[in-house]
């Protein structure tokens, strides 16, 4: 029965930034499209690297399948090697994540319905939704979120607060119906399982960001090269080698998630990206200062590795930058202030003195370098674009730091 163990695929609700559908896997794993490059890529990881990267946990068989409501979902059948903790088998057919579909995206294929104003109330939440990881994740918030803040409109009145970042639903409800309208039911689909870099936080803040002054791979044709130098040219990568992807920081006042997207992100000037990282480090109520230290440690300590990546160029990937909302009794009692100056001018084990904070990159499916079994262009010495980001970002907390 080993092989028949069927997980079902909940939709990863804290992707804040990309275009992939980023499922959940278990509490610690999440799954995404397998793309060669990408794997290539995790397979040959050079060691230095792996401190800043999702732990690499192994390749799943996915398949669609419509539930008893006629939903599509994803389910992902485990091989030895993958099965992680070895999970109860998933019953399908009314699960929460079942209510979920019917909520979510059972009129989604209408072009109209884009515009529809989603509203989540406590009756639409059966008993079993409530138990389910989704569910308490739901409803530690008011649970409302308008998928009109998704649309590319240069005059609509985003929403500044929702319960959670809608990004990811979006991502994976587009994706669903593209798998469903291409495949018919029993293809299967490789995906990359990954470590869920967020599991830790109770609140994770998380800020997208797009690295670098050159976004297309050099797969790209011509026609997605101009769009990618264009966009790149109009945005704050071409000025600064770093723009934002996407975006949610948990307001302690309110109890939501603030959440930016990437058509945000690519009208920020300058002065903006920078406010936007300020807004980043604000809970609602003050500037989070105690993060930015660690923060800039974390950043430096990557500018160094990245220095040292012969051959490697990371196009259209991205850094994330996390911390957690809530904040922690020890950072406001004056003996652990103490304490806390004291671990900070002392070396620290390994991990233990940044984790409040992470900083890891994401998305190599672009990423190139010698050696990579998908490789046709090699280059020589370390990204400079990706080093020019890293610098510009690293100079803007340092100044945020210093109250500029």
């Amino acid at each position: 029965s080993e092989s028949r163990t069927a997980i079902l695929l909940e939709p990863f609700v804290h992707q804040v930034g990309g275009h992939m559908s980023m499922m959940k896997y278990d509490e610690h794993t999440v799954c995404k499209p397998l793309v060669s490059q990408e794997l290539s890529f995790y397979e040959s990881l050079p060691l230095a690297m792996r401190q800043f990267t999702p732990q690499y946990k192994g390749v799943v068989s996915v398949h669609l399948k419509k539930d008893n409501l006629g939903n599509p979902t994803l389910i992902a059948s485990p091989s030895l090697q993958t099965e992680s903790c070895g999970r109860l088998e998933n019953a399908i057919g009314d699960s929460s994540v079942t209510i979920w579909h019917k909520c979510k995206w059972a009129a989604s294929t209408g072009t109209g319905s884009e515009h529809a104003l989603v509203k989540w109330s406590h009756t639409q939440l059966t008993k079993t939704f409530k138990d389910s990881c989704l569910g308490k994740m739901l409803l530690r918030t008011d649970l409302q979120y308008h998928t009109d803040s998704l649309l590319e409109d240069a005059n609509r009145n985003q929403p500044e607060r929702n319960s959670y970042n809608p990004w990811g639903l979006h991502c994976h409800r587009q994706h669903l119906n593209r798998m469903s309208s291409k495949h018919n039911e029993n293809k299967l689909h490789q995906f990359l399982l990954l470590e869920n870099v967020v599991s830790k936080y109770s609140y994770p803040c998380i800020l997208d960001l797009k690295m670098g002054t050159r976004q297309h791979g050099d797969d790209a044709s011509e026609e997605k090269k101009a769009r990618h130098i264009k966009k790149c040219e109009q945005s704050t990568s071409a000025s600064l080698g770093v723009r934002v992807c996407g975006m949610q920081v948990y307001q302690a006042d309110t109890g939501h998630f603030l959440c930016k997207d990437k058509y945000y992100g690519r009208k920020l000037s300058p002065e903006g990206f920078r406010q936007t990282l300020r807004q980043f480090l604000c809970n609602g109520n003050h500037l989070r200062t105690d993060l930015l230290e660690p923060i800039i440690l974390r950043l430096k300590a990557l500018l160094s590795v990245i220095r040292k990546q012969s051959s490697y160029r990371f196009y259209s990937s991205s850094l994330l930058i996390i911390y957690d909302g809530q904040e922690h009794k020890e950072n406001t009692a004056p003996l652990d202030n103490h304490l806390h100056f004291h671990k900070a001018n002392s070396p620290a084990p390994h991990g233990t003195h940044h984790s409040r904070v992470d900083v890891r990159m994401i998305d190599f499916a672009h990423t190139t370098f010698k050696g990579s079994k998908c490789n046709h262009t090699t280059y020589d010495g370390p990204d400079h674009g990706y080093i020019f980001g890293l610098e510009n970002l690293i100079k803007i907390l340092q100044n945020i730091s210093e109250g500029k």
